[in-house]
């Protein structure tokens, strides 16, 4: 058996994590790694305490088939990305890597297209992460540095 590449092992652990995710639309897994040590897990839930769309039985989202991307302020879960962030301390996360894997629950498959949201970039800029790696298959994937989100600012109007 092959050995799997330092990537691909620790986008494997964001997956494992994505399955406790309680999303009905799309789960998502995040590990935050620094040094080859994990500092950090997250995946798509509810707020701690609060019933979460897996319980509930149903997404407003979804209900009101609003787009992907669109409409979070009617979402329940708070995102895989912001709950690694929130369980990490800020002097572990500088120059860290965020993996982040996400599974889109109707078809099972990966989302080839991931990558986080605005409110999400914002909170891993300000949290010292270095560099994002977003998996687009089972052994292909994407890295962004976190400083071209600065220097390439997309909510600005231009």
């Amino acid at each position: 058996m092959d050995r799997v590449d330092k990537i691909n092992y620790y986008l494997d652990i964001a997956e494992a994590v994505t399955k406790r995710g309680t999303c009905l639309r799309n789960n998502y897994g995040s590990v935050i790694v620094k040094n080859d040590e994990i500092i950090s897990t997250g995946y798509t839930g509810a707020p701690r305490g609060r019933a979460n769309c897996l319980d509930l039985g149903y997404c407003r989202r979804k209900e009101n088939n609003t787009p992907s991307g669109a409409g979070f302020e009617l979402c329940r879960s708070v995102h895989s990305e912001q709950n690694a962030i929130i369980s990490a301390s800020r002097k572990d996360m500088i120059g860290s890597t965020l993996y982040l894997v996400g599974i889109n629950k109707r078809t099972g498959k990966y989302i080839s297209d991931n990558k986080p949201c605005t409110l999400c970039k914002r909170m891993i800029i300000n949290s010292g992460i270095e560099k994002i790696v977003m998996r687009d298959s089972k052994t292909e994937y994407r890295i962004e540095n976190v400083n071209d989100w600065i220097d390439n600012d997309d909510t600005l109007n231009k």
